[in-house]
């Protein structure tokens, strides 16, 4: 089973929202994939997904009830065989925690999508603007769905 770890500061807004949304495509496709979700920060750990997160995921008919916020641990590293960060400070703050026989387990979300690949996904925590996170992680779904087919 391939298993892949969403990343952002909290967990509450951008992590979850992608989560959320490859949870959606990995079971109407049938894989055996597990999808989850945790913070660099201990900050929102035990908290439910932002109420914007959770609004626009319920606009998409996408569930939002299971995701509770949680911080990345060192078992995480071990067990997952992608840990996408989203945005760069994300992934430093990954790498300086993950072991080195992890780190190339470690990329940033649109570093898959060609025309994006240095571009970062806006905190939506910060901006408000939770349209532009749920299109950003649009944009790159196929390329990673393609991306860890090709790796498994």
């Amino acid at each position: 089973m391939t298993k892949i770890l969403f990343v952002c500061l909290g967990n509450i807004c951008r992590s979850p929202m992608a989560e959320a949304v490859f949870q959606t495509e990995v079971q109407a496709q049938g894989l055996d994939w597990q999808v989850d979700s945790a913070a660099t920060s201990s900050w929102e750990v035990g908290n439910p997904a932002h109420p914007g997160t959770r609004e626009l995921l319920a606009q998409k008919g996408i569930a939002s009830d299971k995701l509770v916020s949680r911080q990345v641990t060192r078992d995480d590293f071990e067990q997952f065989d992608w840990i996408i960060g989203m945005d760069h400070q994300n992934v430093a703050d990954l790498l300086k925690r993950a072991p080195e026989n992890c780190q190339d387990k470690i990329r940033a979300y649109l570093s898959v999508v060609p025309e994006l690949q240095d571009a970062e996904i806006p905190d939506p925590y910060y901006t408000g603007d939770f349209e532009e996170t749920y299109r950003l992680i649009q944009t790159g779904l196929p390329y990673w769905l393609t991306v860890i087919r090709e790796h498994e």
